[in-house]
């Protein structure tokens, strides 16, 4: 089967661990796989899920402390969540959008693979615990932005790797410096495997970074100028302080782009106190 195609059935599958099995299956096919990057593939829904979790809206997911059993295994699951949504995004990047050079595909299919390895990392500490993916309601908030997006490419490189992403790189080692001081075997544990997917999730920001500059460049786009217009349309969440500075610029951001970041931040404080 033809790797886009092979994308799109993954995509589709509903059980995660079929899905994880059916994207991890692509990766000894990333180099040699056939790729038709012409061919137009049509899908009229959404990825396939489970019937568990429950999904609710971010606010209403509940708050626990990463002190007690429950709170742990929380809060990794909502990681896990956030890395199940990732691999549809990716493999979302290679069905949908045709007409980009071969090594885009190959680029989110990589990624895909990699958001699967996460998933199943995650999933394999939850059952560690006593618990299992589905265990507790989630939300869908970056599948919604990558919804928003679907018929716009340059906006989605814009708003879900560049943005979205981008977010882990800043508050992963802020949930590996709560798991060190909670100090118990799960939580140095999970801070391992936080580590990994924080590594690999530089290199996924990095994708993001280098097709949206080559998007904005192949229609005579202002990088600047579009992303700012593209936050406003699509309602984008604004990054929130304190930022990974080695992280975003290991991952392509420029020096300019993070002054900016702490500009807006400081912006953002002082209209709040003057309210």
């Amino acid at each position: 089967m033809e790797l886009r195609e092979r994308a799109l059935s993954a995509f589709k599958t509903s059980s995660p661990r079929s899905k994880v099995e059916a994207t991890l299956a692509i990766g000894p096919l990333l180099k040699e796989g056939k790729l038709d990057c012409e061919r137009l593939l049509f899908h009229d829904a959404g990825p396939g899920r489970p019937d568990l979790p429950i999904l609710v809206e971010p606010k209403e997911v509940p708050r626990r402390s990463p002190f007690t059993a429950a709170g742990h295994a929380a809060l990794m699951h909502s990681i896990a969540h956030i890395e199940f949504n990732a691999i549809d995004l990716a493999l979302d990047c290679v069905w949908r959008y045709a007409g980009m050079p071969e090594a885009f595909y190959r680029d989110w299919l990589l990624v895909a693979t990699e958001e699967a390895k996460h998933f199943m990392l995650l999933e394999e500490h939850l059952s560690t615990q006593g618990y299992r993916y589905g265990d507790f309601p989630a939300h869908t908030g970056l599948w919604t932005m990558c919804a928003n997006t679907a018929d716009d490419i340059v906006a989605r490189m814009a708003l879900v790797p560049r943005t979205m992403e981008a977010r882990g790189l800043d508050a992963t080692p802020l949930i590996q410096a709560k798991l060190t001081k909670v100090g118990s075997p799960a939580a140095l544990e999970a801070q391992a495997i936080l580590q990994v997917i924080l590594t690999e999730e530089v290199g996924h920001v990095a994708a993001g970074n280098r097709w949206y500059h080559w998007l904005c460049a192949r229609h005579e786009l202002d990088p600047a100028a579009f992303y700012a217009l593209a936050a406003i349309q699509y309602a984008a969440p604004r990054p929130k302080p304190p930022f990974n500075y080695a992280a975003r610029l290991a991952a392509g951001f420029s020096p300019q782009e993070l002054e900016k970041l702490d500009s807006d931040a400081g912006l953002k404080e002082i209209a709040a106190h003057s309210t």
